[in-house]
């Protein structure tokens, strides 16, 4: 048999009573990784689940599933008899159950399935296990362990509650496994943007900090928070201090200083780096504030945006790393990736350890798994639903204008009750 959950309450007992009955039962675990990948991260690390399993009676052995395929456990005990409700008969789980019935097939093992427990008081246990995960104390420290659990964090911007539940719930599917982004990163631009207002730090921190609460109220998921240059030192540490009582996981913030300008206009504008001094002393304030090991912060280099150079960025990034930075993003305007790519190589042959973040708008051609072979581990989208929103609006705009009515509208329109669904019921 295998297993995903936190909790075993009494269908899971139920299904072991009748599994053990038919000889010596084993339990495979999804590891951490697995369990995220379709489902949501779990409260328990999988050496704690694994422990919870090895002290039910009748339980033989129990023994990780490091994906949700069965094929490496299976080829590797050769059970007479696997064990499963009959809830993966459909939908996304139904190609792990195919490939489950072929391989004992292919050595005379069979396939025994019970009636998945519908109760109402397990669904109570999921939403209890849902609003325990929301939880500042919880949230806060979950990018860290996913970090460690799959190294690398893929991340879709949310400016407001329903983009929240839109990067909270969109799971694809494919060949028996899923995916699914792992944080929500909450930038300045988007939120200065969905309210109208030139990206210049204009909108203040308590405006930012109300969008992370409506965020926070229906989602679970880890959230990084763009802080700009983080102003002053003397309130970046109030800053740190308010984002990690919340619960935010990290807050990026760039080594520039003066009126922020978007780096999207690079040498465009009169843009003024930082010096290395100076940043790296608002880095040491930060860290010195903080009052959790689960917090981090991270520094952005704008070298390669500003046309300074490889030498100048890798001589920032060494030293805002010693001076305590949790993770170094590199950023770069261009489309080619061979400067973020040669940044990535460089760094890597000094340091091994420290995460590596990347806003891939402009370089967008390169996959996840190929900036994670090459020693990336965080990827953010950065903009992606905001610049979705607004030409899908205007267009429906236009259509009514164009029309006198709604009616040729309707084709591109989601129906409002399909909104509603993703709002949580509580």
């Amino acid at each position: 048999m295998c297993f995903a959950t936190d909790i075993i309450h009494g269908g899971h007992i139920a299904i072991i009573r009748k599994a053990r009955r038919l000889g010596k039962l084993i339990i495979g675990v999804l590891s951490d990784e697995a369990v995220a990948s379709y489902k949501r991260f779990p409260l328990l690390p999988a050496v704690e689940r694994m422990r919870l399993f090895e002290n039910i009676a009748g339980v033989s052995r129990v023994v990780e599933q490091r994906t949700l395929s069965y094929r490496e456990n299976l080829e590797k005990y050769y059970p007479d008899i696997v064990v499963h409700g009959d809830d993966w008969c459909t939908g996304f789980q139904k190609p792990i159950r195919d490939e489950v019935v072929s391989i004992l097939e292919s050595y005379g093992g069979k396939l025994v399935e019970f009636p998945y427990s519908r109760d109402e008081k397990y669904k109570e246990l999921q939403r209890r296990e849902r609003a325990e995960l929301a939880m500042p104390d919880i949230r806060r420290g979950r990018l860290k362990r996913v970090l460690d659990t799959k190294g690398l964090v893929t991340v879709m911007e949310a400016h407001d509650g329903l983009t929240g539940l839109i990067v909270e719930n969109t799971v694809v599917h494919e060949n028996g496994g899923a995916h699914q982004f792992d944080a929500m990163w909450v930038s300045s631009l988007c939120d200065s943007t969905a309210k109208g207002k030139p990206d210049i730090e204009l909108v203040d921190m308590t405006s930012r900090f109300r969008t992370i609460d409506d965020i926070m109220e229906v989602t679970t998921k880890p959230i990084i928070f763009d802080g700009d240059t983080g102003g002053l030192t003397e309130h970046f540490v109030y800053t740190v201090r308010t984002l990690e009582r919340m619960g935010v996981s990290m807050i990026i913030i760039e080594d520039k200083t003066g009126l922020k300008k978007n780096s999207l206009f690079g040498t465009e504008v009169v843009q003024m780096q930082d010096s290395i001094e100076n940043f790296s002393a608002k880095i040491r304030a930060g860290k010195k504030a903080q009052r959790t090991k689960e917090f981090m912060i991270c520094a952005r280099i704008e070298s390669l945006i500003l046309e300074r150079g490889m030498e100048d960025a890798l001589t920032r990034a060494f030293a805002f790393a010693e001076a305590g930075a949790d993770a170094i993003m590199i950023h770069s305007r261009k489309k080619d990736p061979s400067e973020i790519q040669e940044f990535i190589e460089k760094f890597r042959a000094k340091d091994s350890t420290t995460p590596i973040v990347l806003v891939p708008t402009s370089f967008n051609s390169v996959t996840e798994e190929e900036w994670k072979a090459r020693g990336a581990n965080i990827i953010i989208y950065a903009n992606q639903l905001m610049r979705a929103e607004v030409p899908a609006m205007q267009k429906a705009a236009e259509t009514i204008l164009k029309n006198h009515r709604a009616e040729e509208c309707d084709a591109m329109l989601m129906p409002f009750k399909e909104i509603i669904r993703l709002i949580p019921e509580e």
